[in-house]
C-alpha cells in the first residue's frame, strides 16, 4: 500500500514538473498598462501589428570612453531572457562586469501611433541610482515606416537621465509594420473606364463566338447585332446631317451647275452652211 502511495506522490511530483515547465517555455506578450478590460481596440490593433517582430532579437553596442560600454537587447513584446522570468523587453548589460539592468519591461508597456510611426514604451525598468530622483527607467523606441523592410537599423538616439523625473531612453528602428495601408492610385473615372473596356470586350468576344458557333454566321454578320449597329451608324449620320446643317433642307444651293435645260434647243440646221454642197 505504501509503494503504491510512493509511486502516486512521484505521478504527482512529474505532473507539476511538466505544468510548470510548459508554462515557462510560453514566451509572455506585451500587457498594456491598465486592466485588460481598459485597453482600446486601437492599442489591441497596434499590437496585432508588432506581432510579425516578436520573433526578432535586435542589438545595439554603446561605447563612451573607457567608462561606458554597454550592449542594448531588445525584442518586441517578448522578454529578452525568458528563463530570468524578469520581464524584460529591453535590458543593458555593461560588458566591462557584466552587469544586466533592465530598461523597461513588457508588463508595462503603452503603445500608440501616427501616420507612419508607432512608438512603442516599456515602463518599469530598474531604479536609477543617483540620478532621475531614484525613479524606474522606461524605454522609448520608436519604429518608423520604411517599405520593403523588415526590421533594420535598430540604434540608441539618446538617454534623458538629466531631469528630476521623467527620464528615458530613447531608440529609433526602421519596419514596414509602421507603414500605413497604400492605397489604390486609380482615381474612379479611371476605374470606370476600366470595367467599361472589359464589359465591351466581353461582349464583343462572347458576341462573336456565339454568332459564329451557335448561330452558323459568316463574315460581318458574326459581330454581335450587326443589323442594329449598322441601323445605329446611320441613323447616328442622319442625325449629325440634321443638328449640323447650318441651312433648311429647301434651301437651294447658290451655285448651279449647267443642265440640259438651260442649254435651250438649238437650230438643227445651225451647222448646215459649213457641209460641203
Amino acid at each position: 500500500m505504501s509503494s503504491h502511495c510512493h509511486s502516486s506522490a512521484l505521478l504527482l511530483v512529474f505532473m507539476a514538473l511538466a505544468v510548470s515547465g510548459a508554462e515557462q517555455s510560453e514566451e509572455r506578450s506585451c500587457d498594456v498598462i491598465g486592466d485588460e478590460s481598459s485597453e482600446s481596440q486601437m492599442e489591441r490593433a497596434l499590437l496585432k501589428k508588432l506581432e510579425p517582430l516578436s520573433h526578432m532579437r535586435f542589438n545595439v553596442t554603446v561605447e563612451k570612453g573607457k567608462t561606458e560600454n554597454y550592449v542594448y537587447q531588445f525584442r518586441v513584446c517578448r522578454e529578452v531572457n525568458s528563463t530570468a522570468h524578469d520581464y524584460g523587453g529591453l535590458v543593458q548589460t555593461d560588458r566591462q562586469n557584466g552587469k544586466t539592468t533592465v530598461i523597461g519591461r513588457i508588463n508595462e508597456t503603452q503603445v500608440f501611433n501616427g501616420s507612419d510611426w508607432i512608438m512603442l514604451i516599456y515602463k518599469g525598468g530598474d531604479s536609477y541610482g543617483s540620478h532621475c530622483s531614484g525613479e524606474k527607467r522606461r524605454a522609448v523606441i520608436m519604429i518608423s515606416c520604411k517599405r520593403g523592410v523588415t526590421a533594420s537599423s535598430f540604434s540608441i538616439i539618446s538617454e534623458e537621465r538629466e531631469k528630476e523625473q521623467e527620464c528615458f531612453y530613447l531608440f529609433e528602428m526602421d519596419s514596414n509594420v509602421a507603414c500605413p495601408a497604400e492605397n489604390s492610385h486609380l482615381s474612379v473615372g479611371s476605374i470606370l473606364l476600366i470595367t467599361f473596356a472589359s464589359l465591351i470586350a466581353v461582349y464583343i468576344i462572347g458576341g462573336f463566338l456565339y454568332q459564329r458557333l451557335v448561330v452558323g454566321a459568316k463574315g460581318m454578320e458574326q459581330f454581335p447585332h450587326f443589323a442594329f449597329w449598322q441601323d445605329l451608324g446611320n441613323l447616328v449620320a442622319d442625325g449629325c446631317d440634321f443638328v449640323c446643317r447650318s441651312k433648311p433642307r429647301n434651301t437651294p444651293a447658290a451655285y448651279r451647275g449647267v443642265g440640259d435645260d438651260q442649254l435651250g434647243e438649238e437650230s438643227e440646221e445651225r451647222d448646215d452652211h459649213l457641209l460641203p454642197m
